[in-house]
Order: structure tokens, then sequence, then C-alpha cells
């Protein structure tokens, strides 16, 4: 049986030749990390390569992911679907070893990790999945749901502010299941980092209520493994230990220095590195022993059989939990989703109320939420005013996972991380509020769930310069331009009751990424509308408003400016105008519709058309064309009533209808 530092080599080996091949890479981290790897991996991590979606299986995630040749050596070696080819097509198009993990492009990759600190946030949002899904179903007996959370961290990772946001949390809500392997090597880009990260990370993460084990040889396997063994005996908290390490160990001229970090090794530093490891084998070859010291194959698809073994009894014993734990495992909708939502939408249509549409949101998930137990909300210490807690809501606390909403505090980033996490776990739909001003500090979050088609849901209320008097600081402006032009990320700005409840419907609809529902902060009219426009609701964008024969021309709006175009409609109308509203609550859902519905709400012919939307206007001319004309935002706001401030920056009827009369 191979040694453990022989079989760490062949992590050290792998990267060094597959980043040499891409001239490009980072082989530092994957070299310094080597025996930490293999310590987890051969010792603990509870894995099926066979199945890398067995919904019991530990999650691993990799958060300093530029070290990605270790995860990728990891996936080979223990048997995922992962082969030699693929390691020397790393970094190079359309291969399964993209330069950074990436969720479903390859087998066992948890989560996409780019940014550093988002892969330690999204790991605690998956820890928190597990001890939610372990409440909710674990029954005496039958542990069904029974796995840690484990997580590479560098420094970096450690600067970054979502981890401090993120990890603060995890120890206030006593993570027990999360385990952190922190590479402490003192090294980054720029070089020692001690002239700019001088912290004590341990007593930091002593302070967030973390079980820390400070200065482990990260060389020694045993040492290692005795710093598990002492985590894992301390079961209500987090734990982090801190692992000395050599970037680049194994490298005899480069190790130790931020030379390594991120460039090939070279030719001659590898022939000298195999030299000092006694790794006589060519590029790209390992021997059958090491590979067979690495096969987790037989291990994982026991402990797999053994809990399908469990599960069934389980099934037996408990049919509706385990019915419910399959669907919620698949992602799919309950059975009684489509009546229950459609009646949710008939009351709504019936009731005619005038609100704030941030209102009608918490009132749609009053609908929504006893429709779907995998609704897992929160907020960004902004709970009242963003409407998010529903009237089935119960707070998790540290001492009680039997809730189904979280005080995230004052966390949007690590709140978007964490939601990512949930949603990567299964199990869970996530969604939580804060204003859309505050989507900037989440943007990227919002955009790795983009990346990975993650399904959650943001509630962005406070969404124009109807803020009023909190000022230019708290009203959004370019948020939703930025959101939409995101790709895969649906954005909806609804106008009324009925497009609040139909958002929510495409939200929970919606498999292809995160949702971003963009709420007023003042009252918005009840829009009266046919049985075709509201079905018509769900394309994203609609007529509204027509008139007798071929339009003059077409007003488009969203949210709470969709009223003045109607009113702007009807004294147009009194001068015997022709003119056609469409509604565009979700112009990302209406991009998605086909030609010919697209052509038959904005006919080519009419070349008069007018976009009001209290937001800059710069998204909009892909519909207005050379002809069209913008009415919205083309900088910052001001500091007064909303009202006064529509009226200064002439987000008024008034002036929509000047322009739709300029153009016809």
């Amino acid at each position: 049986m191979p040694s453990r530092k022989e079989l760490a080599n062949a992590i050290r080996v792998l990267s060094m030749d597959a980043v040499e091949k891409a001239k490009s890479g980072h082989p530092g981290a994957p070299m310094g990390m080597a025996d930490i790897a293999e310590v987890l991996w051969n010792d603990s991590l509870k894995h099926n390569p066979a199945n890398p979606k067995w919904a019991d299986r530990d999650r691993f995630v990799l958060s300093n992911g530029h070290g990605s040749m270790l995860i990728y050596a990891l996936l080979h070696l223990s048997g995922y679907d992962i082969s030699m080819d693929d390691i020397r097509n790393f970094r190079q198009l359309h291969s399964k070893t993209p330069g950074h993990p990436e969720y479903g492009i390859t087998p066992g990759v948890e989560t996409t990790t780019g940014p550093l600190g988002q892969g330690i946030a999204t790991a605690v949002g998956m820890a928190m999945a597990e001890r939610l899904m372990a409440q909710q179903f674990n029954r005496p007996g039958y542990d069904v749901v029974d796995h840690a959370t484990y997580v590479f961290l560098g420094d970096g990772c450690m600067m970054e502010g979502i981890s401090h946001e993120a990890c603060s949390l995890a120890g206030t809500l006593g993570l027990g299941k999360l385990t952190a392997f922190y590479d402490d090597n003192g090294i980054s880009i720029d070089g020692e980092i001690a002239g700019w990260f001088a912290d004590d990370t341990p007593a930091r993460f002593e302070a967030y209520g973390w079980h820390v084990v400070r200065n482990v040889d990260g060389h020694d396997g045993e040492a290692i493994a005795a710093a598990f063994k002492a985590a894992r005996a301390v079961p209500g908290k987090p734990s982090l230990i801190c692992c000395k390490t050599r970037i680049g160990q194994g490298a005899p001229t480069k190790a130790g220095s931020h030379n390594c970090h991120g460039s090939p090794p070279g030719a001659a530093e590898i022939a000298a590195a195999r030299e000092g490891m006694n790794w006589p084998h060519p590029p790209f070859e390992i021997p059958a022993d090491i590979y067979a010291g690495w096969d987790a194959r037989p291990r994982g698809t026991a402990a797999e059989a053994a809990w399908n073994d469990l599960f069934a009894r389980y099934r037996a014993a408990h049919p509706e939990l385990a019915a419910e734990f399959e669907r919620r495992m698949a992602g799919d909708l309950p059975a009684d989703w489509q009546a229950g939502v459609a009646a949710a939408l008939a009351a709504t249509d019936g009731a005619k109320e005038t609100l704030a549409t941030r209102i009608a949101s918490r009132n749609a998930l009053n609908a929504v939420a006893p429709l779907l137990p995998e609704m897992i909300g929160g907020s960004a210490d902004l709970t009242g005013s963003v409407g998010t807690w529903h009237k089935t809501s119960k707070l998790v606390t540290p001492g009680d996972w039997s809730g189904n909403y979280i005080s995230y505090g004052v966390r949007e980033f690590a709140m978007g991380a964490i939601m990512n996490g949930m949603a990567l776990h299964g199990g869970f739909l996530p969604y939580a509020g804060t204003f859309l001003i505050f989507s900037d500090y989440a943007k990227n979050a919002i955009r790795l769930s983009a990346l990975m088609g993650a399904r959650v849901v943001w509630v962005l209320t406070h969404d124009s310069i109807g803020v009023g008097e909190d000022g230019p600081t708290h009203q959004p402006v370019e948020q939703l331009a930025g959101l939409r032009l995101t790709p895969n990320v649906q954005v909806w700005r609804p106008c009324d009751t009925v497009e609040t409840l139909s958002a929510w419907k495409a939200a929970a609809e919606c498999a292809t990424g995160p949702t971003c529902i963009s709420l007023t902060r003042q009252d918005v009219p009840f829009v009266e509308r046919t049985a075709e426009q509201r079905a018509n609701i769900m394309r994203g964008g609609y007529v509204l408003r027509d008139c007798a024969g071929t339009p003059e021309a077409i007003i488009m709006a969203t949210g709470s400016e969709v009223q003045l175009a109607l009113a702007a409609a009807d004294v147009l109308a009194a001068k015997g105008r022709k003119v056609r509203v469409v509604s565009m609550p979700s112009s990302t859902q209406f991009d998605r519709q086909d030609a010919a519905y697209r052509e038959s709400v904005l006919p080519s012919a009419v070349r008069a058309r007018v976009a009001v939307e209290a937001a800059t206007v710069d998204g909009w001319w892909k519909y207005l064309g050379l002809d069209g004309k913008a009415v919205g935002m083309t900088g910052f706001g001001e500091s007064a009533p909303g009202k006064v401030l529509f009226e200064y920056f002439g987000i008024t009827t008034e002036k929509v209808i000047e322009a739709v009369e300029s153009l016809i």
C-alpha cells in the first residue's frame, strides 16, 4: 500500500503536469494542500464517485478555486468520470477541467468557486441546508440526512469580507458539521502577506464561536488526521483547522514563494520536483498501486447501498415523508401547485387592491408559501420593510432548527452566497429580501447563481426614486439594467397585485437561474385585465390597453410607471390618437418568447414608441429603435419626497404624452 506521502504526491505531479501543458494555471495551492486533501478524502469523506448526486454525500468545496487542479486530481484519482484526457485538457475549451471549478461542468464539483470567499460562504449555506433537512425529515432510527460539509480555503478567502460575514453567522448558528481547512501559507500573488494581512485568524474565528485547531503541520498526514479527529469531537461548533503549509510544496526552487502561485513551473523545475519526490513516472502517468490507494468507488458504493437500505426502511415506516424528501431533492413542484397558485391569482384579481407591490409581494407569499414547504426565507435585517415574513414563517435560531426563516443580519453578500449553497444542496427554494440598491453588495453572488442555474429568489424593494427622502445613495437607478443584462437572471418589475403574484409563480417555476423581483415602496393601483391578458403576464410583456386598428404609437412601461402610461393613453385617446400600452413586467421573459408573439405585442411597423421607467433608460433602446423616446432617469436621484422627485425628473403623465405627440 502506498504511503500517505506517495498518494499526496500524485496530486502534486498531476497539478504540475496539467498547468505546464496548459501554460497557465495555479500549481501552488494544489501542491501545498495535497497532504491535507489526502487525509480528508481517504480517511473521512463520504462520497460515491459512481453517483456524484447521492443525496447523503458529504459536500466538499474548494473555496480557493484558482487551485482547481487540486479538485480535478482528487476527482480523477478517486474514480469520478474525469479521465486522464480531461486532465490533459485542463483550461481548454469545453473541457471538464476549466480554469476554476464550475458546477454542472465537472462531475463532483458542488459549486462554482471563482471570486475568493464565496466558496466558504456557499458551504455555510450547504451546512445550513443539511441541518434544516435533518430537522424536517429525520425520525428516530432513521437519520436519512446525516452528512458533513468540508471547505478548503486560503489567505485570499480570509481577506475577503464575505468570509467574515458568512463565518460569523455560521458560528452564531453552531453549524457543527461544517469543517474548514485553512491553507495558512503566508503567500498571495503579491508576495508575503505579512505587510497587508496580519490578522490573528484563529482568534477571529474563536470570537465567531468556532472550534479552532491551531498550528497544524499541513504536510504531516498524521498531525492533520489528529486535528480533524479533535474537531469532530466538538459537534456543537463549526471547526477551523489551521494548517501551516508551504505553497508549491515539492517544487525545489519555487516552493514557499509567490513565484509558484499562478504560473507554470517550467520543465526543469518539474524534473527536479519529480526527482525530489522519487517519482520516476512520465507526465500524466499514475501507477496502478497509487490508483488503487485512491479508489473510493468500493467504499462509496457500499456507503450509498447502506443508505439506500436505510431509506427503503424509512419509506416503509414514513411513506409520505419519503415521497416529500424525494420530490424536494429532485426539485419538482408539488402536485397541487398549479391549482393552488391559480386559485390565489383568482383571489388577487377579485380583490382589486391598491397596494405597494412590496406589500403585494408579502400577500403573495402568504398564498404561495403554504403550497411550497421547500421555501426558506430571510432578509438582511429588513424583514418589516421588504415584506419577506409570511403568515407561516418561523425564525431559525441556534437552538431551534424547525423554522423556515433566517435573520441574516446586515450581510447581503453572504446572504446571496448562502442561498446559493442551500439551493445547490437541494431540498430548498431559498428567497430573501433587501432594498434594490443593496443588490450591488450581493451582485457577484447573483451572478454566480446565474452561472450555475441555481434557483433562488431575490425580493428587491424600494425600487426607484420613489424611495424619496433617503436620497440618491438609496435610490436605485442603474441596478435594474445591470440585473437584466446578466445572463440567466429572470427580472420582474410588476405593476400591481396580479403581476406581483405572477412574478412569484414565475420564480417558483424557473429552473434556469435566479429571479429578482423589483418592488415599489409607494402604492400602485389595481389594473383591470381580460383573461387573455392575465395569461399573457407570464410571457413577460403583453398588451395591457389597445386601440381599434393599427396603433399610431406604443407606450411601454413597468412597475409604478404603468399607471403613467395608462393615464397618458387615456388623454391621447380623447384626442383621437390610437395608442397601445404594453406592460413589460419582465423583459428578460419577454425576450425568450417566439418572434411571432413579440411581433404581435410590438409590431415592427409601429415606429413611434415610448418607454417609461423610473430608472436608467439605456436598456430600452432595443425596443425603441432609432425613432423612439424614453422617459426615465439619466443620472442619480435627489433627496425629496417621492412625488416631488417624479415631477422634478419629468417622469410624469404629461411628459409621456409630450413624448408620444412628438413622434406622431
